[in-house]
């Protein structure tokens, strides 16, 4: 796993084949990071990753300057590893929690100004997140909702949807 842009750019951290997550390509991260380019100054954003994996999008989020960057994760291996990567880069903005995402999203500590999720492709709660999430508060009013997910899905008759890119199998809605 590599870090496409920003101050940590180059740096990569070996992801251990025993991982069940599903990382984000680089060519999808580095396209839908672009595209957060037109909605958002990253240096003004507080980000929640939610479904960490392995933490390459926190870490994007991280190295383009965004102030404060809550990464969710409950498999504990994956945590693990989190917390490894969070240590290399000693970066006092990343803050990393061992939680269910849903659970974590219903009774949430703070608001941000981007919420980033990136939930297994066949979660069964996964059609319901925009739901769920609009219905918390860890999105902040004017916030953005980035969902990254399957082609199996098609959000944009929901109410706060506003764009969705598809890079091969990796499909991102975003909504406001």
């Amino acid at each position: 796993m590599r870090i496409i842009s920003g101050i940590y750019k180059g740096r990569r951290f070996d992801v251990p084949r025993s991982f069940k997550a599903r990382p984000t390509t680089d060519f999808a991260k580095e396209n839908i990071f672009n595209v957060l380019r037109g909605y958002i100054d990253f240096e003004e954003t507080t980000v929640c990753d939610l479904f960490g994996g392995t933490g390459s999008i926190s870490l994007e989020f991280l190295s383009r300057g965004c102030p404060a960057v809550c990464t969710i994760e409950r498999d504990r291996s994956h945590y693990a590893f989190i917390r490894q990567c969070s240590r290399t880069i000693d970066d006092p903005a990343w803050t990393v929690l061992c939680s269910d995402a849903l659970r974590f999203m219903a009774r949430p500590s703070r608001s941000f100004d981007l919420v980033f999720a990136d939930p297994p492709y066949a979660m069964a709660e996964l059609p319901e997140l925009p739901n769920r999430l609009f219905a918390s508060t860890l999105l902040r009013p004017e916030g953005l909702f980035v969902l990254e997910h399957g082609k199996d899905h098609d959000f944009s008759t929901h109410p706060h949807f506003v764009d969705h890119r598809s890079y091969g199998s990796v499909n991102f809605s975003l909504f406001r």
